[in-house]
Formats: C-alpha cells, structure tokens, sequence
C-alpha cells in the first residue's frame, strides 16, 4: 500500500505507477532530503510536536541511511515513487513506528520544494568556480598577448585594429556578467520553504526559522502558497546558464573560425582536436563544435520549464515534477562544457604571425587616416570622404595605405604630411585609443586588473 494510499481500495494501475514515478531522476536528491528531513525531525523533536527521544532516534536513522547509500548498498523502489517516499519507507522499516511520525507537520511539496532550492543552491557555487577557473585562463592569455595586433570585426568584417588581450578580455567581462547572474539568483533563492505543509502550512507550532537557520538558508519564504508553487529560482537559474552557454557558442564559434585554414590565427592543442576517419590532413575543432551544440540543449530546457509553468494555478500541481530533469541536464551540461573548454583554451597556439598579417589588409586603419585629418581641422565627414577616395585608390593600385606613396596623399588633400605613416602604423592605432575600455596596452592592463581582482575577491 502506497504511503498517501489511506483513502485508495485499488492497487495503484502499473502503467499509472511508472508514469506517475520520478525516483528514476530525482533520486540524486537523496542527500538534500536526508538534510531537509533531518533539520525537520530536529525541529519537530525541539518544539515538543514530537518526543525528543523520537527525534533522536529519526536523525540517527537518516543518518545511517544516508551512509549505506553513499556506500551503494541501497536500491530504490520505484513502488516508492519519488526520493521522499523511499527515504521515509526505508527509515520506518529500519526504525519501525517512529519513523511514521517524521512527517508530522510536512507535505513532501514543501520537501520537495525545499530539496530543490538545495540542490540548485549548492550548485551554483561549483559553476562559479568553473567559470573563474576560466576568467584565470582569459587573463593568462590577455597577459601573453598585449601587444599582439589583430584585426576587430564587424559584421564579419576586418573594421578596426585591436590585441588578442582585448577580445580575450571582452570574452572575460562576459564571463563576469555570468558569475554575477548566478550570484544574484543564489541570493534571490535564498529562503527556505520547509514548514508550508502542502499549501497552508500547519496547525502545529512548526519553528521555521530554526529549519531554515539549520540548512542553511537566510530566512523562511515569506508566503506558503508561493513557497510550494513557486520555480521561479530554477528558471532564474536555466537563464543564466542558457547566457553562460551563448557566451561560450559565440567563443566557440570564434575558436572554430580562427583555426580554419581561412584565419589560422590560433592552433589547437592536439590533445584538445580529433581527426577525420577518411581525410588524414583534417584537425577538427569538436571541443568548441560541440559546446556550441550542447548550448541548444540548455536553451531547450529553459524553455521546457517556461512552458511548464505558463498556465498552473496554485498551489502544486503534478506538472513540477517536470522541473528537475531539465533543470539537472542543464547544470550537468554546463559542468561538462566548461573545464574543457577551457582546458581547450589554455593549450591553443596564438599564430601572431597571421594575425598581423590579417590586420595590414582590409584597410582597418581607414578611421585613424580620418582621424588624422580631423585633428589638422576638417570635419569628420569631410575626412571620411576623403579617405574613401583613398581607400578605391589603393584597391585601383593594389596598395595599403600605409604603402601609398605620399604624392598620392597629397593629390587627395594637402593636409598629408610624412607623419601620416605614423599615424597608419597599426601598434599606433591600437596604443592611440587610451579611452577606458579600449585597446590600448594600459587599458588592457586596467581591464586585466579589473578581471583579477574580481577573481580574487571570490576565491
């Protein structure tokens, strides 16, 4: 007989009890439950509600439980249904009658509520760490690459000289954004639903304050019909993770372009690349392919538990329990994704060599040329005609500006002096742009610093 079976003459249908099961997911919940039911038995034990010998006896119970499991010497009953109900059977048959009274005073929503917001809380502190771990790596490359000159893009388009050290470093305030996301969500999910019974919390005199106190959380949810009903921490979660992983597929995309033969601006690792079964010259970027698949897999799962939610009224409703497995493939996608992407990252080659060559084709210098005659007094607008005019000589000429003889520059405008191939030098345009957040080697090693100490602060 099912534990909930009191008012049931029937056995419950197989096909109904395998659709209706989540022990199959949800049991690597077992020890935020074993937790929450400890702190609970604590509680109950404390206020009187039950003897305190009893609860003694519950905790030493779990306890040992939750040993044997972490030893593998238990096996879940799919009879039980859920994580909840197999941890309380096994404590009753262990305990005997005792074990029926853990429940006093709890539904398994506020349970299964309160072993998620776990779950999810202590889990974001280890995505954090993986993403610091690769902010580490984004400042050993900026710090290796001050002066290496590439070309920034637009549009896919050579636009304007830059570093390596500045894309790896707007790569790294990305990543900041994302450790600051999750920081807030732990923050915001920080409140624990133990003591709101199934909607309504309870007529005994439950102290949620001390439940809340003992696992960790900073304070008791303020409302029992949202505190059941509520998920709104899981998706908060699922979007930050689904940004996280858009910022490592568009990182990705950028590894999978720069070690084509098209770019070569960096060589992958052997060790982080795979070959071809039939073209022996092939080096495939699968690490970077791959996280840019998985991060669909992410998105899917947001939106599998937006979807869930959209049309429930309160309080619980059998839906959620469609929130863990999305939930669980998303944090366990994202902590395979990241150490080796990153490992990825720390191995590959910068071809420095391409990257120079890349940026003194393209005419990525055009806006320092019109920058040049704006500060001899034309207006920009001028200028920027000006040196389109320049830019179609040089493509009739098979020339770069900074290759254009100067009789050139000056049948366009007499403002061209010999200091215009200064001006063009592309360590000159990149060092120029001293603006806060720009190119320039000392503002690379302020955003360098920035990022360090962001990292430090947080371990």
């Amino acid at each position: 007989m099912k534990l909930w079976g009191g008012r049931f003459q029937k056995e419950t249908d197989g096909l109904v009890n395998d659709f209706n099961s989540s022990i199959e997911f949800d049991a690597r919940l077992y020890g935020q439950d074993i937790r929450g039911s400890i702190a609970h038995a604590v509680m109950l034990g404390r206020t009187g509600i039950i003897e305190p010998a009893e609860a003694d006896k519950i905790v030493e119970g779990l306890n040992a439980i939750l040993a044997d499991i972490e030893a593998g010497q238990v096996e879940f009953s799919q009879d039980n249904e859920d994580i909840h109900m197999n941890i309380e059977a096994l404590l009753t048959r262990r305990i005997g009658q005792t074990g029926k009274r853990l429940h006093t005073a709890r539904s398994r929503n506020d349970q299964v509520a309160t072993d998620f917001r776990l779950y999810v809380k202590g889990e974001i502190p280890r995505i954090i760490g993986l993403v610091l771990e690769l902010e580490r790596v984004l400042v050993k490359k900026a710090k290796a690459h001050l002066g290496t000159v590439m070309p920034g893009y637009t549009h896919l388009q050579r636009a304007q000289p830059v570093t390596f050290a500045h894309y790896m470093m707007a790569y790294a305030n990305m990543f900041r954004r994302d450790v600051t996301r999750l920081e807030d969500c732990r923050e915001r999910l920080d409140e624990c639903p133990l003591g709101c019974g199934a909607l309504a919390t309870s007529t005994y005199p439950v102290d949620r304050f001390a439940t809340a106190e003992a696992l960790g959380f900073a304070k008791p949810t303020d409302n029992s019909m949202d505190s059941v009903g509520d998920r709104d921490y899981a998706i908060e979660l699922l979007s930050a993770l689904s940004i996280l992983m858009m910022h490592l597929s568009r990182f990705s995309e950028e590894v999978i372009l720069w070690c084509s033969w098209e770019f070569r601006y960096v060589e992958l690792d052997d060790a982080f690349s795979t070959g071809s079964s039939i073209m022996p010259q092939k080096k495939n970027p699968d690490v970077a392919e791959l996280v840019r698949g998985k991060t669909g897999r992410v998105y899917g799962s947001l939106i599998t538990l937006l979807t869930v939610m959209k049309g429930l009224p309160l309080a619980y409703n059998k839906d959620m329990q469609e929130d863990k497995e999305p939930v669980f493939d998303a944090v366990d996608t994202v902590e395979l994704c990241l150490p080796v992407f990153t490992a990825m990252l720390d191995t590959l080659a910068v071809r420095g060599d391409n990257m120079a060559r890349a940026a003194s084709v393209g005419f990525i210098n055009a806006t320092d040329c019109a920058d040049y005659l704006v500060k001899k007094g034309v207006p920009f607008r001028e200028a920027y005609m000006i040196v389109g005019r320049l830019v179609n000589l040089c493509m009739e000429k098979g020339k770069t500006l900074d290759t254009l003889p100067l009789k050139e520059f000056q049948a366009v405008s007499g403002l061209f002096d010999w200091d215009v191939y200064d001006a063009l030098r592309l360590r000159t345009c990149v060092n120029g742009r001293k603006v806060y957040g720009g190119p320039s080697e000392d503002s690379v090693k302020k955003q360098i610093a920035q990022i360090e100490e962001f990292v430090a602060k947080r371990g």
